[in-house]
Formats: C-alpha cells, structure tokens, sequence
C-alpha cells in the first residue's frame, strides 16, 4: 500500500523508519506509522514495547531496555549483611537477570513495592538513615540485551517536570532525583552550575531529565509532542473462542532478520494519536504493540472538590495559573485575600508563593493540624524551614485562637467547602456543622492530581486495586505482580511510577528494573523457541 500524505506526516514516517532502520537492523518496507482509516488488518511492523510517559519512569525503563545492566561492583560491600551475602552468590550475573524475589525479601522501606525497595537500598544504601553511601552496583552496556521499544511523550523528556512551578525547591534531594549511570551533581558540574543546596528547583531536575536521555544515546527511542487518543486490545480469544485461529495468523508477525533467523512478535495492543508538527498541525498514527508500558505520571487531572461554583473563571487548580496570575499582575492592590484549599506540599508552596508576593491568604483544609498524617510531620524541620513556617502558620493563625481574619494569613482547619458563589464568595462548613461565608478575590484548590487514563479501556478503571473505580496513587492504584509490574487483570500491560503508588523518583527505578527483567525473560524463551525450529504459536508464554 502506498502512502501519500502531507509533507509533515511524511517527515514523520521517515524518522520512525530511521528508527526501526537502525534499531532492527533490517529493511522496513511498511510504516509502522499509518492513517487512522487503515485497519489493523494490514501487514505492518509490531513493536516488541511502547512506553507511553516519558518523564523519570520512561525514561528508566528505556535505559535499561536499551541494554545498560547493573553488576555489583568488585569493591562494593552493602551495609547490610544479608543482603550483601546475597548479591556475592551470584556476583557475575547483573541484577536484571537475578531472581528479584529473593533479593528483596525481608528489606524494608518507604514503598509498598518490594522491587521498587531493593533497587533504592542498591542505588542509595541507607538513605532513609541519613547515610550518604555510593551505590553498589556499576554498569555496564550490552548491545545484545537491547529490546526495541519507542518512548512517547507530550513534550520534551522529563514529563511533568517541565511545566513545574520554577521558583519552588524539590521535596527530594537533587541526588535521590538522579536516573542510574549520572549523578545529578555530576551533571551540574559539566553544566558549571551552581548548586547551593541538596534540594533543588524543578527546572533543575527537568534539564537534568533532558540531557540524560542524550548523554546516554536514548534520543533514537524518544518520539515528543505525542498525544495519545486510545490504546486497546486488537483481540481477545477468550471472548471469542472462534477466533483465536485468525489470532494467531493475524496478530504474530514473523519478521525477517537480517542473518534468516525469525523473530516472533505477537501483535496484542494497537495504539493511536497524533503528533503535534511545528506548524500546529495534528500528524495522526497507529502503532501495534507487544507490550505496552503506562509511565504516564499523576500530574494529568488535578483533584477537585466537586462542589457546586467550582467552574468559575476565579476558581483555579494549578500552581501555574496562580503564578500566571500573580505575574500579571491581576492580584494587586486587590483587598480581599486568596482563598487556598488543601493541607499538602503544593498548598504550602502556594501559600508561601501569596505571602512572598504580600497577598492576604485564606487557608481552608479539611484535617486537624495534629493530625499525624499531615505531610508536614515527615519533614525535618532543619531541611524543610520553609515548610514548617507554613504549618506553624496554619497552627498559630487559625480563626479558632482569633476571631478576625489575620492581615497576612489566616487558617480554617476541619473546614469543607460546600460551594463558590458568582459574587467572589465562598461558603464554608465546620466539622460542627457551623457555616460561614467569606470574600476572596481568587480561589486556588490544591487537593492532589490524578491520572488520566481515557486512552484505555473505561478510563483504566478496570485495572485498579478497586475494580470500577478511577485510579489514584494513593488510594487506587493499578494492581500490579509486585516482582515483574505486569498487571493482573490485563497481560502484556505493565505500569510504574505513581501509578503504582511509587510517587517519589528514588522508587519508581524499581518498576523499571522488574519490567526490564520480565521482558528479558520472555526475549529468552522467544529467542530459543526459534532456536529449536518451532515456528508455531505467537511465542509470548
């Protein structure tokens, strides 16, 4: 089938044929790239991985699937003794190809996810100790390992990092932000910035992001101004016991390699978008996938309060339209104070942003302030002095200790919104039931974000640890096998990141190493399936 489509789209094509050109190392006659009215049916080329997300967690998971493996290093003695005792056994194999279960029984750390807990305590021994060890594990580069996958991203690599408020330090310390193979302080020399403090800003960790995926030869698997529209399952033989034959013929492909061997690629996920060219245009693909990895983040959909009001134009729910606001100059000189709602870090940074910038601020959360899972009880009050003038605020300037509203700041603890009205007013209830109206001249709900997730089967409901509910990192996230982050209720579709509950960077390199191992496996059992002459099956086990 010929393709005639504009200029752009054909630019498109010409760069993804680059990319299977040099990473398959065999002549492509097919796009993988195609219009969005050409049916799967067609013979055209299957990815063994697509990873759709390409902040920290695709960007991992494409480092190690470009074939980079750790090894303990020669020198190395982990602080602790069984674990050490462990990794010695098999000193000559990486940890990709060792048994991950093992390895991780019986640590303990600040993630639920056992694999996300043994890569941390490898890469930062101790951390949560106050120990500044050196990894124990150095790596090394096997082409052969490579799995060819694509990254896809809405912007450049880094994810949400790029579109984070600038003027704010990282939470995390610049070193538990860094990506395996480049410590972060090692980039910020080569780049001869000055870095003052171990917590940083974002705009530092998203360069960092950026350069990482070039220095360590990852540009090739990066495909930016991505947006996917669906990705589905093509079939699915147990809802159609008649078709699992035209399964097979239809969805494995038999690729031809350059020295005559074959190479089984089953076709499971189709997956659709387009992409954003210079000139504003939406460039439309379809892609087949053997495996699909959702890296995606949380930063998608910020939370709301579902009230009634909640859609008016002076009802905000990001920090970037407050510091758009604040910019313009739309608060100055303005009499009635910011209404911010949420007892989390992003609230904190907004109300240090009102206070900096000499704005009144009302500060309305739902929780007590002694209440212990205030996120503002986990921070050390030397690391994190900025926070802690926030939540010494929200004690000592509440409304309860002081009828008047504060000049500078004013707290509602254990209060709900019920609604925002036209007038710029908002109403309030207390835990007793008592309300109150108040005046505000811009509202900022900062309750948390979600993920978002139409491109999937009913918005990835379905895939959660509560089945027919949104997914939410805390509260729901995609079930997963803890060792290979494959989910359970649907094969061939891994996740990692905050979709798994692993919301800080110094854990989601977990979900990319028993990703990594999983498909390695699997490479394997293809790879001797053809070995021994069995050209039948679609070679997935």
């Amino acid at each position: 089938r010929s393709y005639s489509g504009p200029e752009t789209e054909g630019q498109l094509l010409n760069s993804f044929v680059q990319y299977f050109g040099d990473s398959l190392g065999r002549k492509i006659k097919r796009m993988p790239l195609i219009e969005e009215t050409v049916l799967p049916g067609d013979s055209l080329l299957t990815l063994p991985v697509v990873i759709i997300g390409n902040g920290p967690s695709g960007i991992c998971l494409s480092y190690l699937l470009s074939g980079y493996r750790p090894y303990l290093s020669p020198e190395a003695i982990h602080p602790n003794p069984i674990l050490h005792t462990k990794l010695e056994e098999a000193r000559h194999l990486s940890i990709v190809d060792q048994d991950l279960e093992y390895l991780s029984e019986g640590l303990e750390g600040r993630s639920s996810n056992p694999v996300a807990v043994l890569f941390d305590t490898l890469l930062h021994p101790d951390a949560d100790f106050g120990y500044d060890y050196p990894p124990v594990l150095h790596w090394k580069l096997e082409q052969h390992n490579y799995i060819p996958h694509i990254v896809l991203g809405k912007g450049p690599p880094g994810g949400a990092w790029h579109s984070m408020e600038g003027s704010m330090l990282t939470i995390s310390f610049g070193d538990w932000m860094e990506l395996p193979g480049l410590t972060f302080k090692e980039w910020a020399a080569s780049k001869r910035r000055n870095i003052k403090s171990d917590r940083v800003m974002p705009e530092e960790i998203a360069c960092y992001y950026k350069h990482y995926v070039k220095v360590m030869g990852l540009q090739k698997n990066f495909r930016d101004n991505v947006y996917i529209t669906s990705v589905s399952r093509l079939y699915r033989g147990k809802d159609d016991e008649d078709r699992s034959q035209l399964n097979e013929n239809i969805s494995t492909q038999h690729l031809e390699m350059e020295d005559g061997q074959k190479s089984l690629i089953k076709r499971n996920w189709e997956v659709r978008g387009y992409q954003r060219a210079t000139d504003g245009s939406h460039v439309p693909f379809c892609l087949f996938a053997e495996n699909v990895a959702l890296a995606t983040g949380t930063f998608d959909s910020p939370g709301r309060l579902q009230v009634e009001g909640e859609d008016f134009p002076f009802v905000l729910h990001s920090m970037s339209d407050f510091g758009a606001a604040i910019s313009k100059g739309k608060l100055r000189g303005k009499a009635d104070p910011v209404l911010i709602v949420g007892a989390g870090l992003t609230a904190a940074d907004a109300v240090l942003c009102a206070y900096n910038n000499n704005i009144p601020v009302i500060h309305v959360f739902r929780r007590r302030v002694t209440d212990t899972s205030l996120i503002f009880k986990q921070l050390p009050k030397k690391l994190y002095p900025e926070y802690h003038k926030v939540y010494h605020m929200m004690c000592t300037q509440s409304h309860t200790v002081d009828s008047n509203l504060h000049s500078a700041y004013t707290s509602f603890p254990e209060h709900n919104v019920l609604s925002f009205k036209p007038e710029m007013k908002c109403v309030l209830q207390s835990a007793s039931g008592l309300k109150k109206i108040l005046k505000f001249s811009v509202a900022l709900v900062l309750i948390g974000s979600h993920p978002n997730l139409f491109f999937l089967k009913d918005q990835g409901h379905s895939i959660g640890h509560h089945s027919n509910q949104p997914i939410t990192c805390k509260g729901n996230p995609i079930e997963i096998d803890p060792y290979t982050y494959e989910c359970t209720k649907e094969a061939n579709l891994f996740a990692l990141g905050p979709l798994v509950g692993d919301n800080f960077v110094r854990f989601l390199k977990g979900g990319a190493l028993g990703i990594a191992r999983c498909l390695a496996i699997r490479q394997k059992k293809k790879h001797d399936l053809i070995e021994s002459g069995d050209g039948g099956g679609d070679g997935v086990p």
